[in-house]
């Protein structure tokens, strides 16, 4: 399928750039309503042999219904949960659906990323806010930023998918009204089929090619008590095609004449190649040509490739090569001088202040607690490996990538190509994990530079793990200083903390956009200063630390490790206050009722742990979702082990409810993995991780038994692909304090021998 993008990449860097400071002159502009999300710049009627009745939903003469996919599919159920929302307003059954991917058109960019990403507070409720937001979504309305992340997909589509079905019902029900000479008030719909009292009948299928003719005619959506599908269990469409194997993931591309490109990468950051041996490796068996690569703003390091005839000639070949690289200026950076830089952070700079309320300077406790918590580097580790594959025919570029974001996609590619972005067609394939690490592109910087060089001949890229544990863009390393006061009756006065780290965004920005690192970042700071918990006086500020080391997005971004620091010191201050945590959190959160009833779920789950057990709370929202988990968990030879966790969710509505529960497991899981065992360090200005043997994931055998409640709610969607990870460290980490008596500041979570 051809995918077409509008070449705006000035325009979206300004928006971007200039956004906060561009004042009256889009007052105006700001108070328009927003485009509409509904139709493309391509007429109604026939593509091919379906009738488009919108820019999401095409009909087939058989009834069946062709539903565009915006979002990228890397486990979480999108190709489940969006078109369920269609399903839903159209009256027909999910098992009649299609999926087609979408092409490059601003109808289907995310509106929600860029207003989520604000620094505001979640009790905010001020007209500047509502303000801000609104100008922000019609800014990236305009942007078209074609996107899967910040677990918005349902939260961002719940609106305009479901307009779509309900628009294209109405338009269908005129076409038979008008073939049958009634009043449309008299015709209702079921399962594809519009119907009349009469009992006069027609298929969608039928009645598509009028209604397509027809000028597009008011619609209403239903009301949450009308829903059939949404907020029912429903099998996931991909899951057959997953299971027999026909799914396509990026490796699985198999083209005529397909060749195999092996990486090795300057392991230093900031290094460079000297030297290697050429001859060598071309002499080797079915090499076709060797290619040296250069840095790139992608953040493609320096490289060399070595293309072959089979993956495995490739990777020996690329053995023989022996590279030889300089360490550069970074050669001595190690992972004690990264956290003594953060520590120097904290001692001499204020940081900027994202939150404040009442007078943390001015209050006189009758107690204070101080602690400091810090937490490493973390690689995002997907199972698929990091691939691309592309090929240069007649003039055109085609690309084959598991990527989370087509639109940087395609405007990375014509960075390195050379061509024009309606000159690249854009394939995208499954997703074996995301986590964040595929918003980026440097895998397709490398393989459309391979590719050139090989006269039309396909080419695909794929790196062994090893590259992929030394090239990732990590999760932050973090250190946080936090302080509370009590009065006399042991209630919590006040809450301030002051934290350090690099900026994700700031980076990932750059490497997309080629924006400057500058200003505040939200995502440093979510999760401290948007809890919650209701403290008379608060102060949370963030210094950002400049980083050699490149930085991305890791699932659940700041909150993965803020959530850590917070829950973890509001069990210190239930303890000093002498308190029960559990009750502490509940007398914080009398004006939260949802999050209260939340945290009650959860507990109320929980139980009772086994004898020789302990359980262990943390209550987080993050991406719009509230969040409790209790951890039950036991000590043995100073080995935490993780029994069971008891989950309760409030998302909103809750569109497939099993999709949801696995989201939520699969968030435990992969946060759980990261609190028991995750670790990135540096030594002589390189990372010392290489596979899974010193990167451990969760094994079968420390799986716990996950229960999870879905809070009902009638709320509009929120996020669930990333919710599930933050609250897991430090209900883990809060049982094993009260099992032992050991406070862990630090992850991963560790006992002193």
């Amino acid at each position: 399928m051809k995918l077409f993008k509008e070449n705006k990449s000035s325009r979206r860097q300004f928006i971007l750039g200039g956004l906060g400071v561009a004042g009256a002159l889009v007052v105006g502009w700001g108070l328009m309503p927003m485009r509409q999300r509904l139709y493309t710049d391509l007429p109604a009627g026939l593509i091919g042999d379906k009738v488009a009745l919108n820019g999401w939903l095409m009909i087939s003469a058989d009834g069946r219904v062709t539903v565009m996919l915006s979002k990228s599919e890397m486990g979480q159920g999108v190709m489940t949960a969006l078109p369920m929302l269609v399903a839903e307003e159209l009256d027909v059954p999910l098992f009649m659906v299609d999926l087609m991917q979408a092409p490059l058109k601003k109808i289907y960019g995310d509106t929600s990323m860029m207003a989520d990403g604000l620094p505001f507070h979640p009790d905010d409720q001020s007209a500047l806010k509502r303000g801000v937001q609104w100008l922000s979504k019609k800014t990236e309305r305009e942007i078209g930023l074609m996107v899967t992340g910040g677990s918005s997909s349902v939260k961002d589509s719940w609106l305009p998918m479901r307009e779509a079905g309900a628009a294209a019902r109405a338009r269908l029900i005129a076409a038979a009204a008008a073939q049958w000479q009634v009043s449309a008030a008299e015709c209702k719909t079921l399962d594809g089929f519009v119907l009349h009292a009469s009992g006069k009948k027609a298929a969608y299928g039928e009645l598509a090619v009028k209604a397509a003719a027809l000028d597009p005619v008011d619609y209403k959506l239903k009301n949450v008590s009308e829903f059939k599908l949404i907020g029912r269990t429903t099998q996931r469409l991909d899951a057959p095609a997953k299971i027999d194997g026909s799914a396509e993931f990026g490796m699985d591309v198999k083209l005529p004449g397909m060749l195999y490109a092996a990486i090795t990468m300057c392991p230093y950051f900031g290094g460079s190649l000297t030297s290697f041996d050429a001859p060598a490796g071309q002499g080797s068996k079915g090499v076709k040509r060797l290619v040296q690569l250069g840095k790139e703003r992608s953040g493609a390091a320096e490289a060399i490739a070595v293309v072959a005839d089979t993956r495995w000639h490739a990777t020996l070949a690329l053995k023989k090569l022996s590279p030889q690289w300089a360490a550069g200026a970074h050669a001595g950076l190690s992972s004690p001088a990264i956290f003594n830089d953060l520590g120097k952070a904290l001692d001499t700079e204020s940081g900027f202040t994202y939150y404040s309320r009442g007078d943390v300077a001015g209050i006189k406790p009758a107690k204070q607690i101080h602690a400091e918590y810090s937490a490493p580097y973390l690689a995002h580790a997907a199972m698929e490996p990091v691939n691309c594959t592309a090929q240069f025919v007649h003039g055109r570029l085609k690309l084959w990538v598991p990527t989370q974001a087509p639109s940087v996609a395609v405007s990375a590619a014509a960075r390195a190509s050379g061509l024009k972005e309606d000159q690249i067609d854009l394939h995208i394939t499954l997703l074996g994990g995301g986590f964040g690490r595929r918003l980026d592109t440097d895998m397709i910087v490398q393989a459309v530079m391979i590719a050139r060089e090989l006269d039309g001949a396909p080419v695909q890229l794929v790196w062994q793990r090893k590259e992929d544990m030394a090239h990732d863009f990590y999760r932050p390393a973090a250190v946080v200083r936090l302080n509370a006061a009590l009065d006399e009756s042991q209630q919590l006065l006040a809450w301030e903390s002051k934290s350090a780290s690099g900026s994700a965004a700031q980076h990932l920005l750059h490497r997309a956009f080629g924006l400057p690192a500058a200003g505040p970042d939200k995502t440093t700071v979510e999760g401290l200063f948007d809890h919650p918990y209701e403290v008379p006086n608060q102060k949370i500020a963030h210094v950002i630390v400049d980083s050699p080391v490149p930085l991305g997005t890791w699932r659940s971004v700041g909150h993965s490790h803020n959530a850590f620091f917070k829950e973890s010191f509001m069990d210190e201050v239930a303890h000093a206050a002498g308190a029960d945590p559990v009750a502490y959190r509940r007398q914080l959160l009398t004006s939260h009722p949802r999050h209260l009833a939340v945290l009650n779920a959860a507990v109320a789950k929980a139980g009772q742990p086994a004898k020789g057990n302990a359980l262990g709370v943390a209550l987080h929202q993050s991406f719009g979702s509230i969040v409790a988990q209790v951890a039950e968990v036991s000590v043995t030879d100073n080995r935490i082990h993780v029994h069971k966790v008891s989950c309760a969710v409030d998302c909103g509505i809750a569109v497939n409810p099993e999709g949801v529960r696995q989201q939520i497991e699969s968030g435990i899981v992969y946060g759980l993995s990261a609190a028991l065992h995750g670790e990135i360090t540096l030594e002589d200005g390189r990372i010392k991780q290489s596979n899974f043997h010193d990167y451990p994931m969760l094994t079968m055998a420390e799986m716990p038994e996950i229960v999870v409640e879905i809070v009902d709610s009638q709320e509009a969607p929120e996020g669930v692909g990333e919710p599930g990870t933050p609250p897991i460290a430090p209900a883990v980490a809060n049982a094993v304090f009260n099992l032992t008596g050991q406070r862990l500041r630090s992850l991963p979570l560790r006992l002193a021998s």
